[in-house]
């Protein structure tokens, strides 16, 4: 004992290095163990969903998984078969996995997709945006929009699980509960943003638009990889040096926020024979003869208001989701000119963090719909849903509660309980 000892003292440099390796060693194989824990637990849990009977003419219910083998870094399919696939396939549903092979392919896919009683999206935000995209370019999107939607957060940026699920530093829990949420039927609406330029086909959000030095910042942050964690401030110093400071001229016309209608029943009611349909139009039109109502149009009030801003987003209200609220519109956010660099710099970081922040001086306007209109020969572009799409003007209009997506039961039964405080 006491050669070891002074061998160790003797080699005191290769005794911390080997101490070292062994505690990160022991860490990372506890931290395997943890996962592997949390995986058994989940798939117990499936299991109990997979071994419910079920009459032998109901069919198994089919699912559409929309996988993005890119997102993540590449990482995403992996993650997937060992954390999701396993937990779906032990459920009992009846599951599909399509893989992309490219970016845009989700739109072209959705547009082929036949009868499903779920989709789920594993990827990030682009895949989200694609896919519901597709989903309503659909003729039929009127009865496609009503198929219940998971998302199970496998990309770099996954701003939905925000909403849908509780927070967790644990990839593996994060992704095992979005797959478990799905199992268990809670849905709540989102809104959905449709984008449309002059020409092109309408794009749709679930987050929103950005336009602006932010988001331009933003996007060059992997490029100063090398600078670690001082990365993000260095992307944002350095686009300082360009024109300063930086102004985003356009002419923005809105209309303000639309009372929410009540819930439509989800069973209608069923339709009478047509003897009795036949029998009260008789007697409605006997009854009286038919008077002309005359229809006002009242004309809808825009308001205009021309920008010089440094950024301008356009954002739903899901990340602060009030299943109870009165109104329907979305938030538009015009952030003022007057930045001094240091605050830019600052502010940038913050925004990497929470992109739809709206500083305080910034005009905020609630709207159910929008024009931006920008000057000719306006480069640059726009992130909508983080995905880079050319700027070019374009209407926006809310299409409120137009999807259904699985939640944690406790993240609704949050949400419920802060609207009713």
């Amino acid at each position: 004992a006491v050669k070891v000892l002074t061998t160790l003292r003797n080699h005191w440099k290769k005794t911390t290095f080997g101490v070292c390796l062994l505690s990160w060693g022991g860490h990372w194989l506890y931290g395997k163990h943890c996962d592997n824990l949390l995986r058994r637990a989940a798939c117990q849990e499936a299991q109990a969903f997979g071994n419910q009977l079920i009459p032998s003419s109901m069919p198994l219910k089919k699912a559409t998984v929309f996988l993005n083998p890119a997102a993540c870094k590449g990482k995403a399919r992996n993650l997937f078969e060992k954390n999701a696939a396993p937990i779906l396939h032990l459920s009992g549903l009846d599951v599909t996995v399509v893989k992309t092979d490219y970016e845009g392919q989700a739109k072209k896919l959705l547009e082929l997709m036949e009868n499903t009683d779920l989709i789920i999206v594993a990827g990030g935000d682009g895949t989200v945006q694609e896919v519901i995209t597709g989903l309503l370019r659909r003729a039929d999107e009127a009865v496609f929009s009503k198929i219940p939607i998971g998302f199970i957060p496998l990309g770099k940026t996954c701003t939905l699980s925000h909403t849908l699920y509780p927070e967790s530093t644990n990839q593996v829990q994060h992704i095992t509960n979005a797959t478990l949420a799905i199992l268990k039927g809670e849905t709540v609406p989102l809104d959905v943003l449709q984008i449309k330029g002059e020409k092109e086909q309408p794009v749709f959000a679930v987050t929103g638009l950005r336009w602006g030095s932010y988001r331009d910042a933003g996007v060059k942050v992997s490029k100063y990889w090398y600078l670690g964690p001082l990365k993000t401030k260095a992307a944002h110093f350095f686009s300082t040096f360009k024109e300063w400071p930086q102004k985003h001229q356009a002419a923005l016309m809105y209309l303000g926020p639309t009372e929410r209608p009540p819930e439509e029943p989800e069973e209608k009611p069923s339709r009478p024979p047509l003897y009795v349909r036949l029998y009260r139009r008789i007697r409605l039109y006997w009854a009286s003869p038919p008077k002309e109502i005359p229809q006002e149009v009242t004309p809808e009030d825009w308001e205009e208001l021309k920008l010089s801003t440094i950024e301008l987003s356009i954002a739903t209200r899901n990340r602060q989701l009030d299943l109870m609220r009165a109104e329907d519109f979305m938030d538009i956010c015009v952030e003022a000119e007057t930045v001094s660099k240091g605050q830019f710099v600052n502010r940038g970081s913050q925004k990497m963090r929470d992109p739809h922040m709206c500083p305080e001086g910034s005009q905020c306007i609630q709207a159910s719909r929008c024009i931006l209109q920008l000057p000719e020969g306006t480069e640059g572009s726009f992130g909508i849903d983080n995905e880079e799409y050319e700027a070019m003007p374009v209407e926006v209009k809310l299409l409120p509660r137009k999807l259904r997506f699985f939640c944690d039961p406790r993240m609704r039964e949050q949400m419920l309980h802060a609207a009713v405080q």
